[in-house]
């Protein structure tokens, strides 16, 4: 092959394989002490239904946000939430973010008001890999794991010193400037220590809608009103490794954001909110460490400990400019979160070739909130605080009856103790009641490799949510009548399937999936007091289906062509039985490259994003229709101008199509970029 050659095989084979693929290799920078739980941590254990990307497939298809990232994933899909939030979404398989929790590093990342992440916010060039499971969580990982999980694993020095630096520029359909991203890594690994340190900035100054969009009163086209953000986030780690077998981490990330919210172009103007967020803060600070016990049986301790910081405002406003606050409508919004925690797990063989492994996780969240209004006359609410603590009890078992096949069991107990709910409320403090939640989680799996070129799998799992103190007691700024004893969502996931290498260069993964969703929560309307407003229910049943096909082929020593293909199915009723349409999934997703080495020096890679049309809905929630396909075309071409550095051109939505993905949201036209990248 030519040197330099770089295949994007794994980008494929790590999507859909059960074990088809080794664990994230440390050789590879990936820190490995925060992934997730693979099978009772076996090194050469099988990996269920997860899909990986590491960080040279995200910069090879310059995918700088998490959301878009993990749309390269079959099974997984990136959305907007629409309204006046605005927020990028990602849905597992038909579940949302509620239903998928967010980890670094293997610490999750939640927001205890109500979990409302904004996807756009996260950025990839300082990842080494993100882990997406779905459907099959291991229930040693914590709570929520209802629909899967998702997982940035951040970097480790592997050389005596190392580090990389990158810059983009992002130029809208007039090439005009549209952003830019930074991002800077330095590290150093030595014999019994490591230490590391990197950042990552992004701005998004507008983008462009595409030429085909039609103007309306709240959009004039062009440039799109209101698009701007900006992100930064930093992150160090240290870490001391005494042998070959222990090592002990101390990580703190740190991220600030800001962003401003475009209108709703369907809305009529006396409906539209006009909302930003001025900030939009994170913060961790987490120890992780393994300690082997003892060598016959493996037998191995696992720690981690954490502190969690959220900081959040939310401005509204009564004019398009964003420039006054008078009106009923307007307010400023507080959130000032913190969340501390931690997990042990003590694992290792037992009976020569089987494992054993136990995990007990701790959280304890408080949420406080309070709120500037305006009008009739301006006042400040006290601060209003919601406090409670979640645990987890869990093992899982791994038995080998023969090196081919591999049998998993899990079971877990969740359970939450709420502390403390409080509301301001016409002038004086509400005190909800205080309503615990618990729930069993089980699951089961059986891998059979008969050589080691495929292999076949079957799973099942049986896990809960909770529901977040948004859907138990927020007022929705007036709208909404709380809901303390509102229970926990459940899903039972099931799914086969196989992969195979043939002759080394074709690679072939599929999967189907089924699962059964019971105690959907859902807002309904009611009548509380005389007034009409909306209350979180379990309402609905749901069924969700589809299949996962991926293909990877080496044609020659310099194309390399590759796939993956997604049908998804949901079928959801509310109380009375009635069809409820689900939003912001495609029936069919695929993606589709090229890798073509034109000389030793220079790669193109064409891409296809193919979506069918989903379901959306109006603001006020009075009509359901479908968006409408979309086909985007994407070109990349790199350089090698030396070993180490590297410059790219690239263009997104090469057609300029006009689509959205939620009503009243179109997404970006034509835009092109540049990039380069060094390393040492």
């Amino acid at each position: 092959m030519p040197p330099g050659y770089r295949p994007l095989t794994s980008l494929i084979t790590l999507t859909l394989a059960l074990g088809a693929t080794p664990a994230l290799a440390e050789d590879d920078g990936v820190f490995s002490l925060g992934e997730m739980t693979i099978y009772g941590q076996q090194d050469d254990g099988p990996r269920m239904s997860n899909g990986v990307l590491n960080a040279e497939e995200m910069q090879e298809f310059n995918r700088v946000h998490l959301d878009d990232a993990v749309n390269l994933i079959p099974g997984v899909t990136a959305s907007n939430s629409g309204g006046s939030r605005n927020e990028r979404l990602i849905n597992v398989r038909g579940f949302d973010r509620f239903q998928v929790p967010l980890y670094i590093d293997g610490i999750r990342v939640y927001l205890p008001a109500d979990n409302r992440l904004d996807f756009g916010r996260f950025l990839t060039n300082d990842v080494a890999a993100v882990q997406v499971a779905k459907g099959y969580v291991s229930v040693l990982d914590g709570p929520g794991g209802m629909g899967g999980a998702i997982n940035l694993v951040t970097s480790k020095p592997t050389e005596e010193l190392e580090g990389e630096f990158s810059a983009g520029l992002d130029l809208d359909r007039s090439l005009d400037y549209g952003g830019s991203n930074v991002f800077a890594r330095l590290g150093t690994r030595q014999d019994t220590f490591y230490a590391q340190a990197s950042g990552a900035w992004t701005e998004q100054d507008h983008f462009t809608l595409s030429k085909d969009f039609v103007p309306t009163p709240s959009e004039d086209g062009g440039e799109r009103a209101f698009s701007d953000t900006e992100d930064w986030r930093i992150n160090l780690k240290a870490g001391y490794t005494p042998n070959e077998t222990d090592e002990y981490s101390l990580s703190y990330t740190k991220q600030e954001g800001d962003k401003s919210a475009p209108a709703s172009t369907t809305d009529p103007l006396n409906q539209q909110r006009y909302w930003d967020w001025p900030y939009w803060n994170i913060e961790n600070l987490y120890w992780l460490s393994t300690t082997r016990l003892d060598d016959p049986s493996e037998l191995t301790l696992k720690t981690r400990a954490y502190y969690n910081g959220f900081d959040n405002g939310l401005f509204s406003y009564d004019d398009f400019e964003r420039t006054q606050q008078t009106l009923r409508r307007s307010f400023r919004s507080y959130y000032d979160d913190e969340a501390y925690g931690g997990s042990v797990e003590l694992g290792g063989k037992v009976l020569g070739r089987h494992s054993l492994t136990g995990a007990f996780h701790y959280r304890r969240d408080k949420h406080v909130e309070w709120q500037d209004s305006y009008a009739p006359e301006p006042m400040t609410e006290p601060r209003q605080t919601t406090t409670e603590d979640t645990y987890s009890a869990a093992l899982e078992t791994t038995l080998r009856p023969t090196d081919q096949v591999d049998v998993v069991a899990g079971l877990s107990y969740d359970w939450r103790d709420l502390k403390r709910a409080e509301d301001w409320t016409d002038g004086d403090f509400v005190y909800y009641p205080l309503a615990d939640s618990h729930a069993w989680n089980w699951q089961g799996a059986v891998i059979y490799r008969p050589d080691g070129n495929g292999q076949l799998y079957a799973n099942i799992s049986s896990r809960t949510r909770f529901p977040t103190i948004f859907e138990r007691f927020s007022s929705r700024f007036g709208g909404a009548t709380s809901n303390p004893d509102l229970q926990s969502e459940r899903a039972l996931n099931l799914e086969a399937g196989a992969s195979r290498t043939i002759a080394n260069r074709v690679s072939l993964d599929g999967s189907v999936f089924y699962s059964d969703v019971s105690d959907l929560i859902q807002s309904v309307p009611i009548v509380y007091e005389g007034e009409n407003v909306s209350q979180s229910r379990n309402v609905g049943d749901g069924e969700f289906y589809g299949v996962e096909f991926a293909a990877t082929a080496i044609v020659n020593d310099w194309l390399t062509l590759g796939g993956n293909y997604t049908y998804t199915h949901r079928h959801i009723t509310d109380q009375n039985g009635d069809p409820v349409q689900p939003t912001g999934v495609p029936t069919h997703k695929a993606f589709l490259y090229a890798e073509a080495m034109a000389t030793s020096r220079l790669t193109v890679i064409p891409s296809i994003d193919i979506a069918s049309d989903r379901w959306t809905v109006t603001s006020d929630g009075s009509l359901y229709y479908r968006t409408g396909s979309h086909v985007l075309l994407g070109l990349k071409a790199s350089y090698d101008v030396l070993e180490n550095v590297e410059v790219a051109a690239g263009i997104r939505n090469l057609g300029d199509e006009n689509y959205q993905l939620t009503d009243g949201f179109p997404e970006a036209g034509r835009s092109y970029y540049l990039t380069t990248r060094l390393t040492f």
